[in-house]
């Protein structure tokens, strides 16, 4: 080929660039032309994936919807929340201009509608976090209350009522929500709801969660418009009396002590609370039973309630109507039905309190008539997701708590498992008789309670700690029990309790739960009837539903996908290390574990409050033990001195008992000998323990510590709280994230030194 320079001459010819090396250029483009063709290909590929596996779009918006919820709570400050919101809006403009409608639809839909319910729902909480969130008061007082009852609930088991009263407090700029427990003894006539009364009370702010993974009643209160909690001190006086004529909470109280009027016992408890929601009177033992039974569902007025009273009314109505053609040829009996059914399942709902949870079974339950009404598939995940949607745009504080996720994942779990196709090649199988279809609907109902299990105990452990092992078994006979006898024998009672002829069906309702309680003691009492782990991370439990949820809502085999994040999940759950030492945010109280069966305490404390959160966050069932009375301790009366023993490494606790002034010498060579110095007050510069010192200072900024000797680790309420409204943070945001051996230098140096008494000589700290 000719050179150009041959056609005509070089002038006309720009310069020539800089040439690059050899091979530069080539691999610059090189390396894009391979990461767009990269890019492209996966692309294609998530639409080649949305479009071989037909999916709900709902279904997977409304968990968007409930991602946007639980990402408000997690990320810690408004600019982290505003940002969030700002890339929701860039990634539905993205997916709006960047991806070719034409060639990849699917995945355009796909992105644009996740993100916009994922900002849809971290907006709605937001604002209602904004709207009835109240902040609590500033530390612990003792005031006088004059207000309006609004809310009393008797809780005979414990001996108290607890009353929510409207009252003025100095430091809120409005009238405000206080709870207050009243003991029966100081009880007066006249104190219902309505009701203007005064009383003393010793109030506190509410409270954070004691240590990492415990429950959050601060955020509860938050949500709940509370501002303080407290107890009645002196005697109450009431004002005015109650003007209410009649109300819901009254006819439910009525209702209660009628049913415990017919029925003693603890089965009589145990009806008040199928009748009314009232579960006050249950025993603590017959609680407990029933929890580590796996039955305490039971207890609460939830799905299985209202749908077995919603349920028996549309059957019964529907075949009523159907014995008269002449009403049954001019109306649509399945609509009649509905419609009564829905009438009585808004009755309940409202007799029995209008709790969130009965709500939200109260929604579903309508929406399973209004299924049955347009002749639509009645249990399809459509209606889970459309109830859900419904409680969330009102109550979207409710995604965090047990209640809501147990009922929507048992729910989910009940019509995926029913769905699947083995299970619906098992149902269709050729029938064989009476016996072999009962004996299919047996194993299927075991299958049924055993896939209920497994989906919500990881659910249980995360937030109480503790699970029943053979909750499906006992289940399995519970649910019957309770469905088809206790209940509808209740309602017969209370029928035939107008004529004043209920007796007889009393008596059956005391049989069937007493056999409903002997079930629960029995299964409670087996050996591994109960499971306990340590609070895990809140990672671990997210991973582990977004598996579920993929189990859950696809279809076909891509859907077993969802169960390798599911197993890895449960594998970190149940590796979770136990905390060897938890110390609360008041450094008033702290546990050693791993010295056996029981927890060693620095106290005992006044009641099984703290006994059993302290058993359940440490993930042990004995008991406890007091410091001063272990052989590894040795104490004086201000100050113990622990060793322990972990992964070959000794390990000296400080542990401060009482707040009497020490002699700063001795204290700072008793800090020196220390790895971990532990207080419930300030302590001054010169204590500087080799890895830690919790004192009063560093316990504000951080909260309750569990803290892991062998990896040297420390988790913190602060590092889970964020600059949300419920949580009182100081004037300092310094948390600790991990032990050094270097000791915390900056919490040491920010420690002031406590002022020294005007005379006499300091205690002594017992010596090594």
């Amino acid at each position: 080929m000719a050179s150009p320079a041959a056609d005509r001459p070089a002038a006309d010819y720009p310069a020539a660039e800089p040439v690059p090396e050899p091979g530069e250029r080539a691999r610059h483009w090189a390396i894009r032309a391979r990461l767009s063709s990269m890019l492209e290909a996966m692309l294609d590929g998530c639409e080649r994936f949305l479009d071989d596996h037909p999916f709900e779009r709902g279904l997977w918006l409304v968990v968007a919807f409930a991602g946007g919820i639980v990402s408000w709570v997690a990320l810690p400050t408004r600019e982290d929340w505003i940002a969030a919101l700002l890339v929701a809006g860039a990634t539905v403009v993205l997916a709006v201009l960047a991806v070719d409608v034409d060639r990849r639809p699917h995945l355009r839909l796909a992105i644009a509608g996740l993100a916009v319910m994922a900002g849809a729902g971290m907006a709605t909480i937001w604002t209602r976090s904004a709207m009835i969130g109240q902040p609590g008061i500033v530390g612990p007082r003792v005031a006088t209350l004059q207000g309006e009852v609004i809310e009393r609930r008797d809780e005979p088991a414990k001996g108290r009522a607890r009353l929510v009263i409207v009252t003025a407090l100095p430091e809120m700029s409005g009238p405000v929500r206080v709870r207050v427990n009243l003991p029966f003894a100081k009880d007066v006539p006249g104190i219902d709801e309505g009701a203007q009364v005064s009383l003393r009370a010793r109030l506190m702010p509410p409270a954070s969660p004691m240590l990492p993974g415990a429950y959050d009643f601060a955020r509860a209160a938050w949500f709940d418009g509370l501002a303080a909690t407290g107890t009645a001190v002196g005697d109450v006086k009431v004002i005015s009396p109650s003007r209410r004529n009649t109300t819901l909470r009254s006819l439910q109280k009525s209702l209660a002590d009628h049913v415990r009027d017919r029925l003693g016992g603890s089965s009589g408890t145990i009806a008040a609370a199928f009748a009314s929601g009232d579960r006050g009177a249950i025993a603590i033992e017959d609680e407990d039973a029933m929890r580590d039974a796996g039955l305490t569902h039971l207890l609460s007025i939830s799905g299985l309630h209202v749908s077995a009273l919603v349920g028996a009314v549309y059957w019964i109505v529907a075949r009523l109507l159907s014995l008269f053609p002449w009403v049954a040829l001019r109306i649509r009996v399945p609509i009649a039905a509905a419609f009564a059914g829905a009438l009585a399942g808004l009755a309940y709902t409202l007799l029995t309190g209008a709790e969130v949870p009965t709500i939200r079974s109260c929604i579903g339950a309508l929406l399973v008539l209004a299924a049955l009404a347009l002749g639509r598939d009645p249990l399809s995940l459509r209606m889970v997701a459309v109830g859900g949607l419904v409680v969330m745009l009102f109550w979207p504080e409710a995604v965090l708590g047990p209640s809501f996720q147990m009922s929507f994942a048992a729910v989910i779990a009940i019509i995926a498992f029913h769905s699947a196709a083995p299970v619906r090649a098992f149902l269709s199988g050729e029938h064989h008789g009476p016996l072999v279809r009962a004996f299919r609907s047996l194993i299927l109902l075991l299958a049924t309670g055993m896939v209920i299990e497994l989906a919500l105990m990881p659910i249980g452990l995360f937030h109480f700690h503790r699970a029943g092992v053979y909750g499906s078994l006992a289940n399995v006979i519970a649910i019957p029990l309770t469905t088809f006898v206790t209940m509808p024998l209740i309602g017969m009672a209370l029928l035939l309790d107008l004529l004043d002829l209920g007796g007889a069906a009393w008596w059956l309702v005391g049989k069937s739960l007493d056999l409903l309680l002997a079930l629960a003691h029995f299964v409670a009492a087996q050996p591994g009837a109960v499971t306990m782990l340590p609070p895990f991370r809140a990672t671990s439990f997210l991973v582990f539903v977004c598996g579920m949820l993929w189990l859950a809502l696809w279809t076909g085999r891509v859907r077993l996908y969802g169960l390798v994040p599911a197993a890895l999940a449960i594998t970190t759950m149940v590796t979770t290390p136990t905390p060897d030492v938890l110390v609360t945010g008041d450094g008033h109280h702290v546990g050693i574990t791993g010295e056996g069966p029981d927890l060693v305490v620095l106290r005992m404390g006044r009641g099984d409050y703290m006994r059993e959160n302290l058993l359940e966050l440490s993930g042990m069932e004995g008991s406890l033990l007091p410091l001063d009375e272990w052989r590894r301790a040795r104490c004086t009366e201000d100050f113990c001195t622990v060793r322990l023993a972990r992964d070959g490494r000794r390990i000296m606790l400080l542990i401060a008992r009482s707040r009497n002034y020490i002699d700063d010498m001795d204290l700072a060579a008793a800090c020196e000998r220390s790895d971990i110095v532990i207080a419930d007050r300030r302590l001054p510069w010169s204590c500087r323990p080799r890895m830690l010192k919790a004192d009063r200072t560093l316990l504000a900024q951080t909260g309750g510590l569990s803290i892991d000797l062998a990896s040297g680790s420390i988790r913190t309420v602060a590092e889970t709280q964020g600059r949300h409204g419920w949580y009182r943070w100081p004037s300092t945001d310094d948390t600790v994230r991990r032990a050094s051996p270097r000791g915390d230098k900056d919490a040491r140096s920010r420690a002031p030194a406590p002022a020294r008494p005007p005379q006499g000589r300091g205690r002594s700290v017992p010596s090594r």
